[in-house]
Parts: structure tokens; sequence; C-alpha cells
């Protein structure tokens, strides 16, 4: 029985002329026994199982497609022709699957085989889905091409919907208005007073210190500094403490680690104690130039003896 061409069963076919296996851009058709028409039919036809593979003489349908190639003279369409041959590949091996008498499967080449057989199958659907689509962008574009933008003024009728501006302000109100608008405003001031933190003096705090461990005459260093008012205060009278260790007038006894410092007082109560200025005299910033003078010259002196003695320091 020989299969026509029916408009129901007609593929979508790209309507711009271009090269694809069997569309009517590329004139292939195919002339068998069973079969007249479009390449694109046959395949379509073989898909749906309404036409039988081993019916189909791939041989012709080859020696067809040969001679429509050379149809093209000096231009030949490599890519419709490398289709055609994945195409043609899938048939074949469809044709001998159909062909060859079925079992069970032993051996891994023969399974291996069939897969490559469902890889080609799968070639072939995604080719005609990709046919299909590009048929209907293709109908698109040739449909958008025809659209142009254009760019309008509003319409009378609705720019008469817009409210007129009432301004409810004379003369002076508006001389008022640009007043406040150009007088320049006031800057605020942010203090900056936290910013610098108070310097805690460690003489103060030894004196304070000395003063407790002469009357308590022991004391703990978490009951030394139980009134300190920040941190600072506390780094000054730990610094403190360790002044009067050096000078000898106090001990520390700590039973264990990270237990109560028990600081006891050793001294005599009517010596008077020297406590460094190390921790008293400011930072010297090294970004700042040298004096031009002395420190002898720019400190004012009474006598010779205060002299010599801030020579000595010095």
């Amino acid at each position: 029985m020989t299969a026509t061409t029916d408009e129901t069963l007609e593929p979508q076919v790209p309507t711009d002329g271009s090269a694809v296996v069997g569309g009517e851009g590329s004139g292939f058709q195919v002339h068998l026994a069973v079969f007249e028409g479009p390449f694109d039919l046959l395949l379509q036809l073989i898909s749906k199982h309404k036409l039988d593979i081993t019916e189909i003489a791939l041989s012709t349908v080859t020696d067809e497609f040969i001679a429509h190639i050379r149809s093209f003279e000096g231009e030949w369409p490599l890519e419709q022709a490398t289709e055609f041959l994945v195409v043609a590949a899938t048939l074949l091996d469809l044709k001998a699957a159909r062909l060859l008498p079925s079992g069970e499967i032993e051996d891994e080449e023969d399974l291996a085989l069939l897969e490559a057989r469902d890889l080609l199958f799968a070639r072939l659907m995604q080719y005609r889905a990709y046919k299909e689509v590009a048929g209907i962008f293709s109908q698109r574009m040739a449909d958008e091409i025809h659209r142009h933008p254009r760019s309008v003024s509003m319409e009378p009728q609705f720019a008469g919907l817009l409210p007129e501006v009432l301004l409810g302000l004379g003369p002076s109100e508006f001389a008022a208005l640009a007043e406040r608008a150009l007088t320049p405003k006031t800057i605020e001031q942010v203090a900056t007073g936290h910013i610098h933190m108070q310097r805690v003096s460690v003489r103060e705090q030894a004196a304070i210190v000395v003063d407790r461990l002469r009357r308590q005459r022991e004391a703990t260093f978490r009951a030394l500094i139980g009134d300190a008012p920040d941190t600072l205060t506390v780094v000054a009278r730990f610094l403190a403490l360790l002044e009067l260790f050096r000078e000898g007038v106090v001990s520390f006894e700590q039973a264990a680690p990270l237990q109560d410092l028990l600081v006891r007082w050793i001294g005599d109560d009517d010596a008077e104690i020297e406590v460094s200025e190390e921790f008293d005299v400011d930072p010297v910033d090294e970004d700042e130039p040298p004096a031009s003078v002395s420190a002898v010259e720019a400190v004012p002196v009474d006598d010779d003896t205060d002299r010599v003695a801030l020579e000595e320091d010095q």
C-alpha cells in the first residue's frame, strides 16, 4: 500500500527556506514503493508507527538524497547532509533491530548497541522538536517585522483631566518662604568631650592606696578598687600597687591562681613614699618637630638651686 501525503499529517516546516532534511525549503522528496512525499513526512509516519520501517528501502532513500545534494552544484549544504546522516543512521539501526530475531540480552555489547539505538532515536525526536520550534520562531519573526513602535503625546481628552494647581500664597507669603529657604542653616555643634577620656593620675591613686593600707594594714585588691568609677581608675591603682611593691612598702600574697590578691602594708607609716611620674607624663608625639629651645630655657626658674635640680632631671 502506498502512503500519500495527507494535510493532517503534514509536519510544520520553516517558511524562511532554511535547509532542513526533507523540508519544503530543501525540496528533498522521497519516491519509494510504499511512500511518495517529503522526507519529513516519512519520518513522522515511522515515528508514529503508521509505516513499517522494514518496508522502507533505505538504500533508495540514500541514493535520492545524494542526487539531491549534487543538484546544488558548487555549494553543498553540509548542515543538511550531517542531519541526514544522523537520521539515516537512526533508521538503519531501527530497521536492523526489527529484522534481527529478538531474544534475551546476554551480551554487554548487544546491550550497548541497544543503548546507542535509543540514543539515535532520541536525537531523531530532538531534531523534530527543534524543527517545529524553528518554524514557530520563523513565523513569529515574520509577524513582528510588521510592527513598529510609535511615540505620541497626551491626547486632549486626557490632558483635561489634570487638576489645576492652586497656590494659596500671596506675594508676602512667597517672600517669607524664599527667606526661610535661602537663610543659611546653623551648623549643629557636636560635643567631643566623650571622645577624649579623662586622664587618671597614678600618683594620686597611689596616695589613696597608701592611706587605706596604713589604716587597714592589709586589704584585698578587690577591696582597693571597689570604689573605682571606671576602668582607667582600676588600671591606675594597679600600676600604683606595682610602684609601691618596687619601693618595698607592700607585699603580695595569693593562695592560689585566680584567687583574691591580698596586699599587706610593710613600710614605715611616717616615711614619705615616692612614686615615679613615668605613667603621668604625656606621650611624645613623634610627628611633632623638635622644640627650638631646650626645656631648661623654656621653664622659668627662680634661683640657681632650682636650675641645677632641673638640669639633673634632664
